[in-house]
């Protein structure tokens, strides 16, 4: 008989590869994506739904000056109260560059 250890639903850990906070329930980092710990019978956890997807891009017009810009990603709670601010990265974008940002909330099943 095999025993299944549950955690509680939203417990953490750290990525031993990319030292990201994550779900202490994935089986595969969802920041770095490579494997964590093999669970027999179980493939990856895979997102239950994704409520929100966002892309947007930013083309630097040829004529101007360099452009510098910080990505930064907020969770509030149902109070309008911060939970987390995050500096995600940062860089600059020279004349005629291009960059691309999508942010996405995945949902995961807590399996309890």
């Amino acid at each position: 008989m095999t025993t299944v250890r549950r955690t509680p639903a939203g417990a953490t850990r750290t990525c031993p590869h990319c030292r990201a906070v994550i779900l202490q329930s994935m089986t595969s980092c969802p920041s770095c994506k490579k494997h964590l710990r093999f669970a027999p019978g179980a493939d990856a956890l895979l997102p239950t739904a994704s409520p929100l997807r966002v892309e947007a891009s930013i083309r630097h017009p040829d004529n101007a000056e360099a452009l510098e810009y910080a990505v930064v990603v907020t969770i509030t709670n149902e109070r309008g109260e911060e939970i987390v601010r995050q500096l995600v990265g940062v860089g600059a974008l020279q004349p005629g560059e291009l960059r691309t940002f999508t942010c996405a909330v995945e949902v995961f099943a807590s399996g309890e």
